[in-house]
């Protein structure tokens, strides 16, 4: 597994959690808004963490830390991340995985193995403008809607989530994917911040006004809806 980065206390990437978070480096999609570009298409190996030594951190935070978000990039690209996990559940950490869905088989085998104790989901856009907000051409969405339906179903906690981009969503879009994710128990809207370290520039968060429009057409889906970034 490719970790390329590592932060030793957040108390915002896991919800109600003092934790620490692992950045894997890779993934599959091209999002031009993703804020974790070097993590995406400028991945430096030779700075790479080995597991053991993320691993020899928690050893000695053990009853200082509660948990470890597992993030990216996307970790549900690589074949050993179940067993990283593994490890880290043996020493009494809670896991919060955040993934983009397109590993449906993975997500499920960290999920129904009780490895994963938090999951948050990307939801990019409403079906018909994911290939071009996912940034991959002619993208088979399959495997995304089979983790949204398998997260609905499974009774594990976890939320969806769409950064909101104004040259990619309009209240629509946001509308039509709280209607695909109905019935989920949490759905939040995350304003587009400019990290300075994006795909592509050039792009624009939303004005308040017009989130806030968005939170209420997605509550006749989706029971809780919150705003983040604003």
């Amino acid at each position: 597994m490719l970790i390329s980065g590592f932060r030793k206390m957040t108390l915002l990437d896991y919800p109600n959690k003092v934790a620490c978070t692992v950045f894997t480096g890779g993934c599959n999609f091209r999002c031009p808004f993703c804020h974790n570009a070097s993590l995406v298409t400028d991945i430096d190996k030779n700075s790479a963490l080995k597991a053991d030594e993320i691993l020899s951190f928690l050893k000695k935070r053990t009853g200082l830390l509660d948990g470890v978000c597992i993030t990216g990039g996307e970790p549900l690209m690589h074949p050993d991340v179940t067993d990283f996990i593994k490890e880290i559940k043996s020493l009494g950490f809670s896991v919060k995985v955040d993934t983009n869905g397109s590993f449906p088989d993975r997500l499920k085998e960290i999920v129904n193995g009780g490895l994963a104790d938090y999951v948050a989901m990307d939801v990019k856009n409403s079906p018909e403008k994911y290939a071009m907000t996912v940034g991959v051409e002619n993208f088979d969405i399959t495997p995304v809607k089979e983790s949204v339906k398998f997260l609905k179903e499974s009774g594990a906690a976890f939320e969806f989530r769409t950064t909101v981009v104004k040259e990619f969503h309009d209240v629509a879009d946001i509308e039509a994917v709280a209607e695909w994710i109905g019935g989920a128990p949490a759905y939040y809207l995350q304003n587009f911040e400019d990290s300075g370290n994006l795909i592509c520039g050039g792009l624009h968060s939303v004005d308040n006004k017009t989130m806030e429009r968005m939170r209420i057409s997605a509550l006749k889906h989706v029971k809780n809806v919150s705003l983040r970034g604003i």
